[in-house]
């Protein structure tokens, strides 16, 4: 099958196609060597087009035990080389992916001119003026104002039977998240992205947790609602979106990055204990000026965005990063410990 690739910076990259389809979404990069089942089935990758930096993806197979959803998240997929198990998984799924092109060049296209619009064709029959044609249709990450309503979970459900009770806002939470807090004793209700204070209250949480999620922090209104109705009252915590989130909530700012941090080997600098850990990430926003009310607890070692915030006083504990390590170090397991001592 033909694919063709187009991009927003007028390129058409040609490349071997290997599930039919077209897909338009934001064109993104991940520097994971492994964890490619988990990346593809990240929430936190809806509305993108997912481009591996590491050449090979398949090489282990495909199981569902490793999933952090349902579903494969990104509208398409981008590889050097795609084996043929993870290519009957996209065709199950009806996710368009292509191989077999320069992927060095393309992340370096998109390291420089950052995550863009971009476009996919793949089938016997497509041609490169199709892709630019369906690029015309694909609107940027911030314009998906409700992009929450396709990650979140339908109806509240609640998993787990331990002594702390989580009320986790699902903004397109993995798999993984639930399962670290459950295995330490937590009992996690996961609510939808859009849940009001009041169903929160009847509740009456232990911990209010933010998930991790896709898009531009400032969409998620009803969430950032809730963090200043709880903030004082009820331990706060957020991973990577949630910590988006919690900073839009209480006096700061968030800002899209360049091309964002995604992949498995991100250090990070803990200001308290001048030590670095290895972190997985998957993000396009940043806390841009964590207000008056937060303090930076970590930072990036390669670009020194916010990676952690705190107020121990009002007890608000986010990290930018993915703690839960799904796929990728162990470093940071320790927040969700923290967390639910802070609740208790």
């Amino acid at each position: 099958m033909d694919a063709y690739l187009a991009l927003e910076t007028g390129e058409v990259i040609v490349g071997r196609g290997r599930a039919s389809g077209t897909a338009t979404g934001e064109v993104v990069f991940t520097t994971a060597y492994t964890g490619y089942e988990e990346s593809l089935t990240d929430p936190s990758y809806a509305e993108q087009i997912l481009t591996f930096a590491y050449p090979l993806i398949g090489n282990y197979g495909v199981r569902a035990d490793r999933f952090e959803s349902t579903q494969i998240q990104p509208t398409a997929a981008v590889a050097n080389e795609f084996t043929a198990e993870v290519v009957t998984w996209f065709d199950e799924q009806g996710v368009p992916a292509m191989d077999h092109l320069d992927t060095r060049a393309l992340v370096t296209t998109i390291r420089d001119e950052g995550a863009m619009r971009a476009a996919m064709v793949v089938g016997d029959d497509v041609t490169a003026a199709d892709a630019t044609a369906a690029l015309e249709t694909c609107v940027p990450m911030s314009a998906h104002t409700d992009i929450g309503a396709q990650v979140t979970t339908p109806t509240a459900e609640t998993v787990g039977d331990g002594d702390i009770d989580v009320a986790l806002i699902d903004c397109g939470a993995k798999g993984s998240i639930v399962d670290a807090l459950v295995a330490r004793g937590a009992t996690v209700h996961r609510l939808p992205y859009d849940t009001d204070a009041a169903t929160v209250a009847d509740l009456d949480p232990d911990v209010l947790f933010i998930s991790n999620g896709p898009g531009d922090p400032r969409t998620f209104t009803a969430a950032e609602a809730l963090v200043g109705a709880y903030a004082g009252e009820t331990p706060i915590a957020g991973i990577c979106l949630g910590q988006q989130i919690v900073a839009n909530a209480l006096g700061g700012t968030t800002a899209k990055m360049t091309f964002g941090h995604r992949g498995v080997n991100q250090p990070v600098l803990d200001l308290a204990t001048d030590t670095v850990i290895m972190t997985t990430q998957n993000h396009g926003y940043t806390v841009d000026e964590p207000g008056d009310t937060l303090a930076v607890t970590q930072v990036n070692v390669n670009d020194e965005t916010a990676e952690g915030l705190a107020n121990d006083e009002l007890q608000i504990l986010t990290r930018q990063y993915h703690p839960e390590a799904h796929p990728g170090p162990n470093d940071s397991l320790g927040f969700f410990d923290a967390v639910l001592a802070m609740a208790r």
